[in-house]
């Protein structure tokens, strides 16, 4: 139980850490609009055409909380709406080249303070910190009912196992 807790407020901390991040990148950088970067990097990881609709599905988020973020995004440039070919009534999702150069400065930038954040960590501290991130979160959407993310390497827990 006292486990528990002490990562309960782990938990807690690295949220607050990235409450800040963001805040931070939107004053540093205001070109994606704050708390849109994900789901920019969404859209560009679903296949070309995405719909809203898959959208949700992916992100497990409420299809009025993409619609609104889709709108935000189609607003500054960084996405646009193109009727899909197969179904007049549906549009497809794409990011425009803004929104591709967008998340390139976003991916620096994040990379960067990285960079900094874990200059002092060895490459197997870092390896074992992605490993047990990717089965936490793994983990966690199986608690809450989730499935299993199907891109997932069991490798992983190997890698968890051969850190500890």
């Amino acid at each position: 139980m006292e486990t528990t807790r002490e990562l309960s407020v782990r938990m807690y901390d690295l949220l607050k850490s990235v409450r800040l991040i963001k805040q931070r990148r939107a004053d540093d950088r205001p070109s994606v609009p704050l708390g849109l970067v994900g789901m920019l990097t969404q859209i560009e990881q679903l296949a070309v055409g995405a719909h809203a609709r898959e959208l949700a599905e992916h992100t497990g988020l409420d299809p009025s909380t993409v619609s609104r973020a889709v709108a935000a995004l189609v607003a500054h440039g960084l996405v646009e709406r193109r009727a899909d070919p197969t179904d007049r009534r549906a549009s497809c999702l794409t990011v425009t080249p803004a929104g591709r150069a967008a998340l390139a400065d976003a991916y620096g930038w994040y990379g960067d303070l990285l960079d900094r954040a874990l200059a002092d960590w060895t490459p197997d501290e870092v390896a074992a910190l992605c490993s047990a991130l990717g089965r936490f979160t793994r983990d966690l959407g199986a608690a809450l009912g989730g499935k299993a993310d199907p891109g997932a390497d069991p490798a992983d827990n190997d890698n968890l196992e051969a850190a500890r």
